[in-house]
């Protein structure tokens, strides 16, 4: 009796279900969903291929250097960096003398106390210390640009879906808004118009404005506004992840040693019974 009645709740489960996806059915038939302004109007990011792409890419130093260039001189006035600090710059190739001298000579120092009356304060940046952020707090922040708050860049390429190649899209994708687009969403004061944007309205000026706004050093390719967005995207992966070497390599070993491994394992299973009868 009990299991017959679970067979009946179950059914009536199942029917209801049914019902409810054929009328959901219906309804998109007959009523499909229009394509939002902000989807037509939307664009994928541009492909880009960089170095550390795939199971054996890794970072290129040199191009990680002329990325931190661009975030220290176009990005870090607005935007921090709050999970790296200027120690982890090693990775990049800086000896520890020129870690030193960046976090002394940074424009933003570190918030501090006064130690003789208790009081905020602030003092030059050391190598142990984190970025700091531009800004006291999110109230200062908004107040600085239009009540829009400017977002820590540590982890931006894991947090936005893209990753570099979406970093790398939205610097160099401001345009004028085309002529088709309805009059409500056209970007009102304070905005920019921005495809790669989900909304299409992004608050940022548009930081990289001309070619050769960065001077790379000698030997370097040039600086055209392409080529900085490609570096600091790189850079930015970097500081999202900056093990991303060690751990490709760690996994290499760990599948290099399993395939010595199973191949050991194989011969010994030769080896011990291959010539017994099961």
């Amino acid at each position: 009796m009990v299991r017959a009645l679970g067979i009946l709740v179950g059914l009536g489960f199942v029917a209801v279900t049914a019902w409810s996806l054929l009328w959901g059915v219906i309804a998109y038939v007959q009523d499909p969903p229009q394509e939002s302004v902000e989807h037509h109007f939307h664009e994928e990011p541009r492909a880009a291929s960089f170095s550390f792409d795939g199971p054996l890419g890794r970072f290129d130093r040199q191009q990680l250097q002329r990325g931190f260039q661009v975030y220290k001189e176009v990005c870090a006035a607005c935007h921090g960096l709050g999970f790296v600090a200027f120690r982890d710059l090693h990775q990049l190739g800086y000896s520890e003398a020129e870690v030193r001298a960046i976090a002394d000579q940074w424009p933003i120092q570190v918030p501090s106390i006064n130690p003789e009356t208790g009081e905020p304060a602030t003092r030059k940046a050391i190598a142990a210390d984190r970025f700091p952020s531009p800004y006291a707090n999110e109230t200062a922040a908004r107040a600085a640009n239009n009540n829009a708050l400017p977002p820590d860049l540590s982890l931006i390429v894991k947090a936005r879906e893209g990753g570099a190649p979406y970093i790398e899209s939205l610097l160099t994708g401001y345009r004028n808004p085309p002529a088709d687009l309805p009059a409500e969403n056209r970007p009102s004061t304070g905005l920019y118009f921005n495809p790669y944007f989900a909304n299409l309205n992004i608050a940022m000026p548009p930081p990289i404005t001309a070619d050769g706004q960065v001077t790379y050093a000698p030997g370097n390719p040039p600086a055209t506004r392409r080529q900085m967005a490609h570096d600091v995207a790189a850079f930015l992966a970097w500081a999202a992840e900056p093990n991303q070497d060690s751990r490709k390599n760690a996994g290499l070993w760990t599948l290099i040693f399993l395939i010595f491994g199973t191949i050991l394992a194989y011969l010994a299973y030769q080896n011990v019974w291959a010539g017994r009868k099961h």
